[in-house]
């Protein structure tokens, strides 16, 4: 019990008497001619009332708050209304000592010196009697029968309403103990009045209505001013000479201080179904107190003790619903308990209790020990052998004799402690400490354990069933669950207040918080369900929760978990949650759940406790019959589904293995013949015969099928009426059905489209699909009658069917030839294995039809096939990128070799000697180490030599000539050969200067040989060339690498972030019609020396070497370049960006962005205006990149 003060106020005058409004919102204070009017929440002065000539001693309110009375020394009662204005006033021949209103009648009983009075509303006069003393004080019983009063001569008179005395009570001291206060018990619970009677002898007593005293007298250390009870009768408020009030239970035990003043306490008064006293002083001090009643209480499993009426423990066993109740006769401060162990702290000693027997349901227990000696502690804990004291930081381990064993001082304040068992003598403690730490003490052991570190305070903790979890709930109101092992947590929940786990499930805890219950299981989804107060434990089906001052054990069922586990299939696990305690429904469930997924051992179980016979039975039969060696898991599954009366799924299954007449059996025995007709019709012939018998043996069939489909139509049969009409092909009325029929009947629409379809009227079975809003069907229906055009329409708009659609059309085009469309088809399909399979037939076609210009796009479009798929496919990635870089290459040397078979093959040639010189030496630099289906070494080195002849290059001539002859050469070519191989030898053994300067490498500026073993790269630096894909001149350009840690995106924004050179002329970037192209173009009268130094300084820093160095540029270097000197390949993932670095400037140049292929600007422009698109990849010009 703690006392807080509210409010103070300080008068002038002597307190006398105080009285509260009934409602408790106004307090009616007696001081010196003034009855001042408080308001009783924050105890300010509302108004005071003036009509008394002389001390006002008493006030009193009426029970139904309209009016209130106060008597005084000037021998007057003044009547005032709730609205603080007087009304009646009356005397006595006396000063006015007491006033009383009747709680029933509203009757008030004024009390002087000499006689008292009775005066209610309705009657004008006052009826007063003669006493033979003084009156003190006077009191109404509860209902209003009697009233009490109260004498200086220690005299208790027990009048009725007429006045007339009835009991007479004279105390033992006479007129030296004179009665100063009474109080009746207001306490409806009560089957006698009981009356309160203090008096100054020191005494404290209580009487029955009869004048029968219970039990004997309370002595106390003051004299007693005023007695006042709580609301509900449970506590006694009392002050007097000692200068402050103090609380006491209803039977006279002081329970502790409410407030200490600096004079006498006259009056004292308890706000109405509240825990406030108010007090008034000799010294005009007026005080308001809040008493709070913490709640002392100690839980182990199934038994709860808890304090009641601050002296008294009941221990409460929640299951059986037994109490019993300990009587201790002081304040009860601390309660522990502990297995058949009870914990009592009194103010000057604690008490050991021990329970009689080791029976689960005993409730007898009787006192082991005592140790007499007074402890100050915040928590106490009680073990088999030992008491756990803990004050603030410190832990002390005391032995029931009151020796001190152990001692531990935590490092911050201890929030929370727990029992978690073990051997007697050795017990586990779980204490959770203000600094988050979480620790394990044994009482055994000195050393505390530490077994998590939070960041915050710990509220409430717990720990699993097989200690292996630890729930913890912090400041934040956060549940943590941890495991105690590895110190990871599981999972963490808001909201929460206290948390408790099951103690029969591992994997099962609850939680409160925020007016919800909250239960979880393993790491399914949290149940919620509304409940008041917080839980402090969980057993199996049963949380028990504490709200306000009660506990209570509410049974949970354990449906939600459970099923929470048959959706994972888990039908063990949720057997034991089952076991914790479920419906009979719920058993079930799970009974068929574990029968349907073959888990036979705990269906038979759960069967078991609902008491299936049937299912028992049909369980027993399997199991036998897995003894005898069946071991077909799916023919089990079918008997079951057939036993359930899932007919149709019990079929399916044994069909499927192989049991068919057991479906046909099952199916005639049950009369449905129609489903065994449509199932007979994938078994033999005798099957039907048989079922067709066993059919016209039950029921006749109509020999009228018009008629027969009419009646069906009537009688609302619409599914048999319409199969009849699609079997005689009926058309007219099967339109005329479907359009009657609401889009919501599915299956006879359904039907009737079927029917429609197979007799070839595709128009209308469209109508129904439409009606009914299956665009699925539609689109099947297209398909399946090869109206392409309305099927792509549809596709368009609905592209989740492209499968369905781009792969039959595939297909149909593959079927008639059209190869090409076939392969963009199966690729708008997502069937990248087939539009690959389809290329890779074009690309060999194209190669033996000698196509060779073809044969190149079909292998570029395959090396995009394969990027395509590198990128969505990570297990295929590596297998896919080889791919890619394979078909690339085999795509440039095919579209260039087209030129050359074109020379050789055809009468005229639109390209010129030095592309025919180029491409010549391009292929036979990249086909040195191999040879490819359809590309001719032959006609490659005559038609070199040819073009050689007439460019001046002699040399690479006569050694062209000289390999022709060592191979095996057609005839066609053997005399142009031969005469060639003469008119050589009349030349110089020499070649053209300009031709071998052109060769130049732009990296290290050294001159390469027309041909090369070594492929299309420089002998001395090794760096590849680039070459036009017009022309196949080298293009100045240099392909340089990023250094690590720049991204694209970086290089590309230093590139754009160009430093102006002041030196230069202005050069500017011009875009071709296409805004995508990248294109290098500066004006004709720009000076392109000193262009880029430090590009230049780094190649030739780099360059010669026997291996490949390639040219790494850093963020500076790419800051000082210029974009328009700049060309990138933007590859798609997963592929890399290529950077190119222009060295002449004045050369224009223009990359595809679609095939990235490079060419002179001017011959680009040309060939797009020739071809309109791209020679390379056919990308139209007007196409978006």
């Amino acid at each position: 019990m703690r006392a807080a003060q509210v409010w103070q106020d300080k008068i002038c005058e002597r307190v006398y008497d105080v009285a509260f409004k009934p409602d408790g919102s106004q307090l009616i204070v007696a001081a010196g001619l003034r009855v001042l009017v408080y308001d009783a929440a924050d105890g300010a002065n509302i108004q005071p009332l003036k009509g008394h000539k002389d001390t006002v001693y008493c006030v009193a309110y009426a029970k139904d708050g309209k009016r209130f009375a106060s008597g005084s020394a000037d021998k007057s009662i003044i009547i005032w209304t709730s609205k603080l204005e007087g009304i009646l006033k009356y005397t006595h021949n006396d000063s006015i000592q007491c006033v009383s209103y009747n709680p029933v009648t509203h009757q008030l009983a004024s009390c002087s010196s000499g006689d008292f009075g009775l005066w209610s509303p309705e009657q004008k006069s006052v009826n007063k009697h003669k006493v033979s003393s003084k009156i003190t004080c006077c009191g109404w019983t509860n209902d209003g029968q009697y009233l009490a009063l109260g004498m200086m001569n220690g005299v208790v008179s027990i009048r009725n309403k007429n006045g007339e005395e009835k009991v007479k009570i004279e105390r033992p001291g006479g007129s030296s103990s004179p009665i100063w206060s009474i109080a009746w018990n207001p306490s409806k619970d009560e089957h006698n009045d009981i009356l309160a009677v203090a008096d100054w002898g020191q005494k404290l007593s209580f009487y029955q209505l009869s004048g029968k005293q219970i039990g004997a007298d309370r002595t106390l250390s003051y004299d007693p001013c005023c007695v006042s009870y709580f609301s509900k009768g449970e506590y006694i408020v009392m002050g007097g000479s000692d200068k402050q009030v103090a609380l006491y239970t209803k039977d006279g035990m002081r329970l502790g201080t409410i407030g200490e003043q600096n004079s006498w306490v006259w009056t004292c008064r308890v706000k109405p179904e509240s825990n406030c006293v108010v007090l008034g002083c000799q010294d005009g001090t007026i005080a308001c107190y809040q008493l709070t009643f913490s709640t002392v209480h100690g839980l182990y499993k199934d038994r709860y003790a808890y304090r009641d009426s601050m002296t008294d423990v009941i221990v409460q066993h929640l299951i059986t619903e037994q109490k019993v109740r300990i009587r201790c006769r002081e304040l009860v401060k601390k309660i522990a308990i502990y297995r058949s162990r009870l914990a009592i702290q009194l103010p000057e000693r604690i008490l050991i209790y021990e329970l009689r027997s080791d029976d689960t349901s005993d409730m007898h227990y009787h006192n082991k020990e005592k140790i007499c000696q007074k402890f100050e502690c915040n928590l106490l804990v009680v073990c088999s052998q030992h008491i756990i004291l803990c004050q603030e930081k410190r832990l002390q381990c005391l032995s029931f004799t009151s020796v001190k064993e152990k001692e531990w001082v935590m490092e911050s304040l201890i929030r929370y402690i727990k029992v978690i068992g073990g051997p007697p003598g050795r017990e586990g403690l779980l204490v959770g400490l203000k600094n988050g730490a979480i620790l394990k003490i044994f009482v055994d052991n000195p050393f505390p354990i530490t077994l998590l570190k939070l960041s915050t305070s710990v509220r409430c903790l717990d720990m699993s069933a097989y200690r292996k979890k630890l729930a913890v709930v912090d400041e934040h109101n956060t549940l943590l669950v941890y495991d105690i092992n590895s110190k990871e947590l599981l999972f963490q929940e808001p909201n929460a207040n206290s948390v408790a786990w099951n103690t029969q499930c591992e994997n099962m805890l609850c939680f409160s918080g925020n007016g919800y219950l909250n239960i979880k299981a393993s790491n399914f989804p949290v149940h919620q369900q509304k409940m008041q107060g917080f839980v402090v434990g969980y057993n199996g089906s049963k949380i028990f929760c504490l709200h306000v001052y009660s506990m209570s054990a509410v049974e949970v069922p354990q449906s939600a978990p459970m099923y929470q586990y048959l959706e994972k299939k888990l039908y063990k696990e949720a057997y034991q949650i089952a076991c914790l305690g479920v419906t009979d429904s719920d058993w079930r469930d799970l009974a068929t759940e574990a029968l349907e997924g073959l888990d036979f051992e705990t269906a038979k179980k759960a069967f078991i406790r609902i008491r299936d016979l049937r299912y028992l039975d049909l369980i027993s039969s399997i199991e036998e019959r897995k003894k005898r060696g069946e071991n077909d898991n799916e023919l089990f599954l079918a008997d079951v589904y057939a036993f359930q009366g899932k007919f149709h799924e019990a079929a399916k299954l044994y069909k499927r293995t192989g049991h068919e007449p057991r479906a046909l059996s099952m199916y005639t025995d049950l009369r449905m013949f129609d489903y065994a007709k449509e199932f007979v019709g994938t078994t033999d012939v005798k099957s039907s015969r048989m079922l067709m018998a066993k059919q016209a043996d039950w029921a006749k069939s109509s020999n009228e099928p018009r008629a027969a489909a009419e009646m069906y139509l009537s009688a609302g049969e619409h599914m048999k009426a319409i199969d009849i009409i699609g079997e005689h092909g009926w058309v007219d009325m099967l339109i005329d059905i479907a359009r009657k029929l609401d889009k919501a009947e599915r299956e006879p629409l359904t039907k009737c489209a079927l029917h429609l379809k197979r007799l070839k009227h595709h128009g209308y079975a469209s109508e129904i699909y439409s009606k009914m809003g299956d665009l699925k069907a539609l689109l099947q229906l297209h398909v399946d009658s090869k109206h392409w055009e309305e099927a792509l329409s549809l596709v368009e708009k609905h592209p989740q069917f492209k499968c369905d659609v781009f792969v039959p059309y595939a297909q149909w085009l593959a079927e008639n030839d059209r190869f090409e469309e076939a392969q963009k088809a199966f690729h708008k399909a997502g069937r990248q294995d087939s539009a690959v399979k389809v290329l890779e037939q074009l690309t060999h076609n194209a190669v033996v039809e000698n196509r060779f210009s073809d044969a190149g796009y079909y292998y570029w479009m395959l090396s995009m096939q394969c990027l395509d798929i590198a990128r969505d496919n990570e297990e295929q990635r590596d297998e896919m990128l080889k791919k890619f870089e394979r078909f690339q290459h085999l795509a440039e040397l095919y579209h260039v070799y087209h030129s050359v078979q074109r020379y050789t093959d055809e009468p005229f040639s639109s390209d010129i000697p030095e592309t025919l010189f180029n491409i010549c030496r391009f292929l036979l630099n990249n086909l040195s180490k191999e040879m490819l289906l359809g590309i001719s070494k032959v006609k490659t080195l005559y038609t070199l030599a040819q073009q050689s002849q007439k460019l001046g290059a002699f040399r690479l001539a006569r050694s062209c000539y000289e390999k022709l002859l060592e191979l095996h050469v057609p005839s066609r070519f053997q005399a142009a050969i031969e005469r060639g191989t003469l008119v050589i030898r009349a030349k110089p053994c020499h070649d053209s200067e300009e031709l071998t300067e052109a060769m130049m490498c732009y990296r290290c500026s050294n001159n390469n040989p027309l041909l090369s073993n070594q492929g299309s790269m420089c002998i001395n630096c090794k760096q590849p060339f680039i070459y036009s894909a017009s022309s196949y001149d080298v293009l100045p350009l240099v392909q340089f690498y990023l250094e690590e840690g720049i991204s694209d995106d970086e290089a590309l924004s230093l590139i754009d972030l160009e430093v102006p050179h002041t030196d230069q002329g202005k050069a500017q970037e011009q875009d071709m019609n296409n805004s995508d192209l990248q294109t290098l173009k500066i004006n004709d009268d720009l000076d392109s020396e000193g262009d880029h130094p430090p590009f230049a300084a780094k190649i030739s820093f780099e360059q010669g070497g026997s291996t490949f160095v390639p040219v790494k540029v850093s963020r500076s270097g790419l800051l000082s370049m210029s974009r328009r000197d700049v060309l990138i390949k933007r590859w798609p993932a997963p592929l890399e960006w290529e950077y190119f670095h222009s060295l002449l400037p004045d050369v224009s140049i223009t990359m595809c962005p679609t095939c990235f292929k490079m060419f002179e600007t001017e011959d680009y422009e040309l060939l797009v205006l020739q071809h309109n698109c791209c020679p390379y990849c056919r990308r139209p010009t007007d196409e978006p990149h």
